[in-house]
């Protein structure tokens, strides 16, 4: 499926590796934005991203304007999933939120389908993509950048407020808390996950997940889950899916650690606001590629402090979010988690690597939480989260030194 040449950030191992699909080419670029009203045409592909589960592409059109590209296998992304998150954006762009405009075709779509692609073509954003280069889910550069970026994730729940779309379908690479998100069974939700995705019941065949829930999961279920508001939430929240700016918007000071724009939106869906920032806290507080050899030092409960800082100056918790974040947080990747191994089994036909997707992420972070180390910091995070209501809200960040 993917040029042999090519190589790109690797998402389970901190190394460069083959892409999932070929790069996008400069002949099927000119294509598309024929197709694509006012874009005056390709002039130069720029630039390329190393992430692997799609093509994405920077792209200069002949009256100067840039533009990105970006292309899905339709067993990942068909153009009636692709438009749900158009309609997001939409809302979002409507209330002032920094996210990019996506262009319609000559019939009005914004998700094109050729052969077994779909296409969305998307203005491009202001901003510096400090993180272009990292490897994702690795924490932010400085506490600067972590409070801007918790203070931009906390705007962007207020713009999403008042959109009603009903949750998505059951889709590969897709945030939800379905498993574990409700007072219920989870070892029975867990089975109807997996019923509603052909392939991932086969593939869970091949492990003792029951025994995994009651070994590791289980454990990490409160007695009663919390259930806070449903939300349209962004769903993989860190620095690479943020572009960079100077200013005091976002809580950076005027020193350019400010978010100036917010990427990509392929994981979006209906969650809640808890389960976001949830989210957003494991991506960058935790190395996990990392975390075999570095230990305790891959851990970092002063970029979560910051991010939370940052988004209580925006949007203060109230106190049962506040109670319910310690406890979303051991569990929030792990539908996720089978949602990507679903991925690799089913669409691409790795069954080892979606193996290695299942021990790592859905139980392995799991089990990390469930260590001493993951339940101090655990226990962190409650203190945190009892000291913010405690306090009241944090000062906006106009009004820091």
């Amino acid at each position: 499926m993917a040029d042999g040449g090519t190589r790109v950030l690797g998402m389970g191992r901190a190394e460069l590796v083959a892409p999932d699909w070929p790069p996008l080419t400069g002949d099927e670029t000119a294509r598309l934005l024929d197709r694509v009203p006012g874009t005056g045409g390709l002039d130069a592909v720029l630039w390329r991203s190393p992430r692997p589960l799609s093509a994405g592409a920077l792209v200069r059109t002949r009256d100067g304007r840039r533009l990105f590209v970006k292309r899905h296998h339709r067993s990942v992304r068909r153009a009636a999933a692709l438009a749900e998150e158009h309609r997001f954006l939409a809302h979002l762009a409507a209330r002032g939120a920094p996210v990019a405009r996506v262009l319609p075709d000559r019939d009005g779509a914004t998700a094109v389908a050729c052969g077994p692609w779909t296409y969305e073509v998307h203005t491009a954003l202001p901003g510096e993509d400090r993180y272009r280069d990292r490897f994702s889910w690795t924490p932010y550069l400085s506490a600067a950048q972590a409070r801007s970026a918790g203070a931009a994730l906390a705007r962007l729940h207020l713009a999403a407020e008042g959109y009603g779309a009903p949750p998505r379908g059951p889709l590969p690479l897709l945030a939800s808390h379905e498993v574990f998100g409700t007072a219920g069974d989870p070892v029975a939700a867990l089975a109807a996950f997996a019923a509603a995705r052909p392939g991932l019941g086969e593939l869970l065949e091949r492990v003792d997940w029951r025994g995994d829930l009651e070994r590791v999961h289980l454990r990490l279920v409160p007695d009663r889950p919390p259930e806070p508001a449903p939300l349209w939430t962004h769903g993989d929240w860190h620095g690479s899916n943020l572009l960079w700016g100077g200013g005091e918007n976002g809580g950076g000071g005027g020193d350019g650690d400010a978010v100036a724009a917010v990427l990509d939106f392929g994981l979006a869906n209906r969650t809640t606001a808890v389960h976001d920032l949830a989210t957003a806290l494991e991506r960058c507080a935790v190395e996990w590629l990392r975390l075999p050899e570095l230990g305790a030092a891959a851990v970092h409960p002063g970029q979560a402090e910051a991010l939370l800082d940052g988004y209580r100056s925006v949007r203060p918790l109230s106190p049962a979010e506040a109670a319910a974040l310690p406890e979303v947080l051991p569990l929030v990747h792990a539908d996720y988690a089978l949602s990507e191994a679903w991925y690799f089994h089913t669409v691409l036909g790795r069954t080892e690597q979606a193996l290695e997707t299942y021990r790592d992420y859905f139980t392995g972070h799991a089990a990390w939480f469930a260590s001493d180390a993951g339940r101090a910091f655990t226990d962190g995070l409650r203190t945190m989260c009892s000291t913010f209501v405690h306090q009241g809200p944090a000062p906006s960040a106009r009004q820091r030194p």
